[in-house]
C-alpha cells in the first residue's frame, strides 16, 4: 500500500452552520522519531502516540508564537510522559516509567496511580497559562475531554488513535463548539455538535491510517456543508543542541568539570527528549573555560 499524502500533517475544517470546528492528524515519521529514539513497550508507545496527536490536535488554541505541552505525572507505573509542541507543529516528547517491570497493563488507567495531566501553554511574549485536570478517566481522550468542559465550559470530541508493528502510526480528531452564547457551549443546547460528534465516532484507526486526509472527512461528513483550510505540516525536532550544552558548561567551575572527567572519562550529557549524547574531554573544558568553541577549534586544526 502506498503512503498517504496527507501522513504528517494538520487538517483543520469548520462546519460554519453548526458552528463548530474540527481537525485530523496523521502522524507517520513525526510518531517514528519518538520511537526510534528509546526502547519503549507498546503500551508507552500508545501512550506517547496519543499525547503527539493530542498536543498537535491542541495546537489550535495558540493565537500567537510560543508552545503548548501535554505532560503526565503519576505515582504509578509511568512515572512522568510529556510532549511539547510549538506553534509550527513542531514536536517533541519522552516518557520515563518502572522500568523494573517485564510485563506492563494495557489499560491507559491501570498505568497511573494519583496521576494528573497538565496542560501547558507558553507564549513567546506573555504570561504563562496551566491547566490541570486528573486522570480518573478511561482514556487520555476522554481526559482532555473533561480538561475543556471543567475549565473552559466548551463541549469538544477528541479521538485518539496509535498503532505499532509494520507500519506504526498515531493520529485523532478533534471536534469543539464554537459558541455563539453561553448556552451554546452545553451539549444539549447543540444538537449540531451532537450530530458531527456521533458521525465522528464511527471513524476506525485503519480508515484513519489508510486514507487520505480528505478521503476520511468525505466518509465522515459527506453530507454536511465543511469548509477545509490548508494543511499545516507536523514534525519531530528537539531544541537541544551541542551549542546550548556548552553554554551550560561555562557555569559550572572548570576544575569540578575537570574532576569528573578525572573520574569518568569524560562529561556525557545525553538529551531527555530525543536521547542525543554530547560527550566533553579535558580539552573541550580547557577551551569552553577560555572562552572558545571547542569545535569551531577543532575544525580549525
Amino acid at each position: 500500500m502506498s503512503e498517504i499524502a496527507s501522513v504528517d500533517q494538520l487538517q483543520r475544517f469548520l462546519f460554519n452552520q453548526a458552528n463548530v470546528r474540527g481537525e485530523l492528524v496523521q502522524l507517520k515519521s513525526t510518531y517514528q522519531h519518538i520511537l526510534d529514539s528509546y526502547a519503549y513497550p507498546p503500551v508507552i508507545q500508545t501512550l506517547l502516540g496519543e499525547l503527539m496527536a493530542a498536543t498537535a490536535l491542541l495546537n489550535a488554541t495558540l493565537k500567537f508564537e510560543g508552545e503548548i505541552g501535554l505532560q503526565i505525572q503519576s505515582e504509578g507505573i509511568v512515572k512522568y510522559a510529556v510532549v511539547n509542541g510549538t506553534h509550527d507543529l513542531k514536536l517533541r516528547g519522552v516518557a520515563r516509567w518502572d522500568e523494573t517491570l517485564t510485563e506492563l497493563p494495557e489499560s491507559f488507567s491501570a498505568l497511573f496511580s494519583k496521576g494528573y495531566l497538565v496542560i501547558t501553554i507558553t507564549p513567546k511574549d506573555g504570561e504563562r497559562y496551566q491547566g490541570i485536570v486528573g486522570l480518573d478517566q478511561d482514556s487520555l481522550a476522554a481526559c482532555i475531554e473533561e480538561y475543556f468542559l471543567q475549565s473552559e465550559q466548551l463541549m469538544t470530541q477528541v479521538r485518539l488513535f496509535a498503532q505499532q508493528g509494520e507500519k506504526p502510526m498515531a493520529g485523532g480528531t478533534l471536534l469543539q463548539v464554537l459558541p455563539t452564547s453561553s448556552e451554546a457551549t452545553n451539549v444539549a443546547e447543540s444538537t449540531e455538535f451532537g450530530h458531527i460528534a456521533a458521525l465522528t465516532d464511527t471513524l476506525k484507526a485503519e480508515e484513519l491510517f489508510s486514507l487520505e486526509a480528505n478521503d476520511v472527512m468525505y466518509r465522515l461528513y459527506h453530507q454536511e456543508e465543511v469548509e477545509v483550510f490548508t494543511p499545516a505540516d507536523v514534525k519531530f525536532e528537539c531544541h537541544c543542541s551541542r551549542e546550548s550544552t556548552i553554554g551550560a558548561l561555562q557555569n559550572i567551575a572548570k576544575e569540578e568539570l575537570l574532576s569528573i572527567i578525572a573520574e569518568e572519562g569524560a562529561i556525557k550529557m545525553n538529551c531527555q527528549f530525543c536521547h542525543t549524547d554530547y560527550v566533553f574531554d579535558a580539552m573541550d573544558v580547557e577551551t569552553i573555560h577560555s572562552g572558545f568553541d571547542p569545535d569551531a577549534s577543532k575544525t580549525a586544526q
